[in-house]
């Protein structure tokens, strides 16, 4: 999809009714729905998170989204596939301009070059205990991206039409440090399996570009 029928879309989507859980159930393991149904986890005061879901133009003024690959680390989300953001710090206005700084500190976008089409669903992350905010944003022009070296191991830049295709849904078989060889529904994009948290978000993401493209 070129970057100037994207934007065509964006009034679109930002009006749009957001899915919210059902567009995450679809992308939830079988274990997550499992152990929510164990605990409240509204009572276990989890940690704030914003992220950002960034579309933008690439050199051929494709639209593009931008992923990052986290390093391996003693960690539960260890060599896991996110989006650009991280945990809210108290000198942050709020968890919108949490996910603009994080951005900015993992991928080098500067937030004033981040428009805010509107806030996603909140998802909840059992194995850290974080409450993750999503929100979905564009830049108007294509971006030099600069990684931080200390946590992300790689950027990824996915073409919107590969993350639209059905091809792009799998069910994949894996292991973490906290679930042994459990099946997941999951996007493969640039060779990297999508799934958990991200993989929920960009489902609701999914849903409304694909609900937005049907009212041109």
């Amino acid at each position: 999809m070129t970057f100037l029928a994207f934007q065509e879309l964006v009034s679109k989507i930002g009006k749009i009714g957001l899915l919210g859980e059902k567009a995450h159930a679809e992308m939830s393991p079988l274990f997550r729905k499992e152990n929510l149904k164990k605990v409240n986890w509204q009572n276990l005061t989890p940690r704030k998170a914003g992220v950002m879901v960034l579309f933008y133009p690439n050199k051929n003024q494709e639209t593009n989204l931008v992923l990052i690959l986290r390093k391996t680390y003693k960690g539960v989300h260890s060599a896991q596939v996110g989006f650009p953001g991280g945990k809210a710090e108290l000198f942050d206005k709020d968890i919108k301009d949490t996910a603009l700084r994080e951005t900015y500190e993992e991928v080098g976008v500067l937030p004033q070059k981040v428009e805010i089409i509107r806030p996603l669903t909140e998802v909840y992350i059992p194995p850290s205990n974080f409450l993750m905010h999503p929100f979905l944003g564009y830049a108007k022009n294509p971006l030099n991206f600069i990684r931080q070296e200390e946590e992300v191991e790689a950027i990824l830049e996915v073409k919107l039409q590969d993350f639209l295709a059905t091809s792009s849904l799998i069910t994949q078989k894996l292991s973490t440090s906290y679930a042994q060889n459990v099946e997941v529904p999951a996007f493969l994009l640039q060779n990297q399996i999508v799934w958990g948290a991200t993989g929920m978000v960009l489902n609701e993401v999914k849903h409304l570009v694909k609900a937005a493209m049907l009212e041109l």
